[in-house]
């Protein structure tokens, strides 16, 4: 279906951003959280808290504006999402907290440090798995009747769901172990090589497990992917996901320091996509339109100049601080 440039349009593709933005900053400190248990107590594990401390706060902000967004502008969208899958989301942000918590009392509560590493990981593990369920939820179809839900409480948990939550898992802990690579030095970066390794196997058969399984969730899926003439440009999706794959393993092997971090997130850019052709124009797969979902006009066009003004004002601050912060860094901090 072709896309066209209106207002719930412009607002489904802000959305989107504010989605993958946060999957590119936070995926990696929810990575590193998730690989924590693996780094050696003391050195090791205060360079990885260190390498996050200056931006993980801010890394939140587009999980705010993807959230409330939604809410804004697709309202019914918002209800609808929010009662099939209230239980992963509320897990999801109690999770968070968790993490957050945790993140602050290891530097303050040493005495416990070894209680508060556990949960930090816990979070962590608990977060991801909750985006990876809720995504998978989604994409696995949602009862509505009317303009409400209409299914049970479980309707969210399933083989699917779980299989892209673990996708998730890996794919995250592979944004963390690619990022230490570059902000590391020594016994850290190069045990972080070899995790990124197993990691980047296990994300593209993450990857390659939920794409074999996602045409066989609806017609509407087989369809999009595979029907004549649009296969020409989706087929392109499967082919960059390999090349990318390709060159990251060959960046791995030459110890390249920027580069498997920039082919991960790109990995993550093609997973957008293909959620894109699978979703589009949908914003609750095969019920809910996003023109079905959208607020009204003159409520988008409101909303829309505060998006023009605030987000080039996130952008701007977010890459000020990661140009603050950058260089490697240690158990004392950036040098």
């Amino acid at each position: 279906m072709p896309i066209t440039f209106d207002l719930p349009t412009i607002w489904a593709l802000i959305i989107a951003f504010a989605i993958f933005a946060y999957v590119v900053m936070d995926g990696f400190d929810l990575g590193i959280g998730i690989l924590f248990p693996t780094f050696k107590e003391g050195q090791e594990r205060n360079s990885a808290m260190n390498s996050i401390a200056p931006v993980w706060d801010g890394n939140e902000t587009w999980l705010v504006l993807g959230g409330g967004g939604l809410m804004a502008a697709f309202p019914m969208a918002y209800g609808v999402v929010m009662s099939a899958l209230y239980t992963p989301i509320v897990a999801m942000l109690l999770a968070l907290i968790f993490r957050g918590v945790a993140f602050e009392f290891r530097w303050r509560d040493a005495a416990h440090r070894k209680y508060w590493d556990a949960a930090f990981t816990f979070g962590s593990v608990v977060a991801t798995l909750a985006q990876g369920i809720t995504l998978g939820g989604l994409l696995q179809g949602i009862v509505v009747h009317g303009r409400s839900y209409g299914g049970g409480w479980w309707d969210w948990l399933s083989p699917f769901s779980v299989l892209v939550g673990v996708a998730l898992l890996c794919g995250y802990a592979l944004l963390g172990a690619t990022w230490l690579i570059m902000k590391s030095e020594g016994p850290l970066q190069a045990h972080c090589h070899r995790l990124a390794l197993r990691l980047g196997i296990a994300t593209i058969v993450g990857m390659a497990a939920v794409s074999a399984a996602t045409p066989f969730l609806s017609y509407d899926y087989y369809h999009r992917w595979f029907a004549w003439p649009q296969v020409l440009f989706t087929a392109q999706v499967p082919l960059l996901v390999a090349i990318a794959s390709v060159v990251f393993f060959v960046s791995l092997r030459r110890k390249a320091t920027y580069l498997p971090f920039l082919i991960a997130l790109g990995l993550f850019a093609l997973g957008l996509i293909g959620l894109g052709v699978s979703l589009y124009p949908y914003v609750v797969p095969r019920a809910i339109t996003i023109w079905d979902a959208a607020a009204p006009p003159a409520s988008l066009e409101f909303m829309l100049v505060g998006a023009v003004i605030m987000v080039p004002i996130i952008l701007a601050y977010t890459g000020y601080a990661y140009w603050i912060f950058r260089g490697k860094t240690g158990a004392e901090g950036y040098h």
